[in-house]
């Protein structure tokens, strides 16, 4: 397929400011290509920003960031009527959630009311202010990000809200030696900033994103994505509420992207196993006596995934 090779020169390219998270970069353009938003659950200054700004640019798409705060209001991402004196009447003024990618940091910071004004517009792809809708540009993709560990003055995304992101990935920290090299780097490049070309146009991204619809799902494959997601469901001892047939369709729309950046235009169990993770672990709530636990989201799902019987594929 030709989403391969376009895939491959993207992450190429974002591979200049990412140093060794090839396994990342896969996920976040599987992601964009099935169309889905993004949560970046980790800690601070592990290039989750960097990583945004690359793909924009890779990608040729406008970029814009917002940082939450408590005293963010809905009009402040969405946009407000200003009053004009020469026309004698009010007109729209486009906030930040006008772009194709979207960088909301640090999105647990702001109240309730601020985060639901952004989960409609990344739910309808559009905004209504005053009774008038107003229709976001395409693609439109919301990068969040939040910090696991700092819980004072938060308001963490309830389980219906997580719900609406596509996946939920974790960077984690670079190998020493990987760390090495971006130290190298930057000290060959002397600046800041990384130069990243654009290898893609918004329209050459909606294309790919079309070709997806193509990919074969086998009947097979239909049947372990439906396990998958059943057994979380059937899951008493851990999971105290399951996946929902939302889960099940972001798992279907990401394995048949990521069997496209793999070159194929059919789904095999290996594209399920590699997204299930990221695509279903923030769908779970487990039992309340594992919350105080080593148990994770992403551990049972992983047992499941273990479980479940592969189906034999040729």
């Amino acid at each position: 397929m030709r989403v391969h090779k376009k895939a491959e020169r993207v992450i190429e390219e974002v591979k200049k400011a990412i140093v060794g998270k090839d396994d990342v970069l896969k996920l976040v353009l599987t992601s964009i290509l099935a169309d889905g938003h993004i949560l970046i659950e980790d800690l601070p200054g592990l290039a989750k920003t960097l990583m945004a700004k690359s793909f924009a640019k890779a990608l040729g798409l406008e970029f814009k960031r917002v940082q939450f705060t408590p005293d963010l209001l809905p009009s402040d991402i969405i946009g407000v009527n200003v009053f004009n004196q020469k026309t004698l009447e009010f007109e729209f003024k486009k906030g930040p959630v006008f772009t194709n990618i979207l960088l909301a940091d640090e999105i647990n910071r702001a109240p309730p009311k601020t985060q639901s004004a952004l989960l409609e517009a990344m739910q309808e792809k559009q905004v209504t202010v005053e009774g008038k809708t107003y229709q976001l540009p395409r693609p439109f993709i919301v990068i969040a990000t939040q910090n696991p560990i700092e819980q004072e003055g938060t308001y963490p995304l309830p389980e219906a809200q997580l719900d609406r992101f596509l996946v939920r990935l974790r960077v984690g920290y670079p190998s020493k030696e990987d760390e090495k090299e971006i130290l190298r780097r930057r000290i060959e490049r002397k600046q800041e900033e990384v130069e990243i070309d654009t290898v893609l146009s918004p329209e050459e991204l909606l294309e790919m994103q079309r070709e997806i619809e193509d990919v074969y799902v086998s009947e097979a494959i239909i049947e372990y994505i439906t396990s998958i997601v059943w057994a979380t469901r059937e899951d008493r001892k851990n999971i105290e509420v399951g996946v929902s047939p939302r889960g099940s369709l972001a798992l279907l729309k990401l394995s048949r992207a990521y069997a496209a950046i793999e070159g194929r235009d059919y789904v095999i169990p290996d594209d399920v196993k590699a997204v299930a993770v990221p695509a279903l672990s923030h769908r779970i709530i487990l039992k309340r006596e594992l919350w105080y636990t080593r148990v994770s989201q992403e551990s049972v799902i992983m047992k499941i995934l273990e479980k479940v019987p592969v189906p034999k594929f040729e």
